[in-house]
């Protein structure tokens, strides 16, 4: 368990931070901002759950567990000796998002055209939060391409931002309050 005493230790006052392992990076080095965005992606679905209830809120609760589990992950880089030793998101996180995705989805009719974001409030935060773990997703693609990046958290980010798109039309009343896009309807 974490146990915090002290939150502030003017250790990244010179701007650096430590990893879960102990090595000092720059606090703008590509692992921090993703991880950092994956944090944000977590406020965003706080935000959202101010207006869900019921089955979704407890979606969005296990969620927001995961994503501690995801920046736990990320913020210790793989090697040999870290990947057994070190909390990575599983197989059964992605797998669980893929079912939720579905049994919200078997509710949903076909989409007609592209949804815009709004409809409610829980759909319109749902949708930023979404823009925010894309975010993250493209960080964490980006850092895979330089550094290891467990292969079941980057499944895991990219089921997430389906998820949450399923969940903002499940949010507005099951789809029925859905703002359709309308290509050229300005001109």
């Amino acid at each position: 368990m974490i146990r915090l005493t002290r939150i502030y230790t003017k250790t990244g006052d010179k701007g650096e931070t430590s990893l879960g392992d102990g090595a000092r990076v720059a606090k703008n080095a590509l692992r921090v901002e993703a991880f950092g965005t994956v944090d944000e992606a977590n406020a965003a679905i706080g935000l959202a759950r101010l207006s869900t209830r019921g089955k979704l809120d407890q979606m969005l609760a296990r969620i927001q567990n995961d994503l501690f589990d995801l920046g736990a992950d990320l913020c210790v880089p793989e090697t040999t000796k870290t990947t057994r030793s070190r909390l990575r998101i599983a197989e059964v996180q992605v797998t669980r998002l893929e079912r939720e995705i579905d049994a919200m989805n078997a509710d949903l009719k076909p989409l007609t055209s592209f949804v815009l974001p709004g409809g409610s409030p829980a759909s319109a935060h749902l949708h930023l939060a979404r823009a925010v773990v894309r975010r993250a997703e493209r960080l964490m693609v980006e850092l895979s391409q330089h550094e290891s990046v467990g292969d079941a958290a980057l499944r895991y980010v990219n089921r997430l931002s389906d998820h949450l798109f399923v969940a903002s039309r499940y949010a507005n009343a099951k789809g029925a309050r859905d703002v359709l896009w309308k290509p050229g309807a300005n001109r």
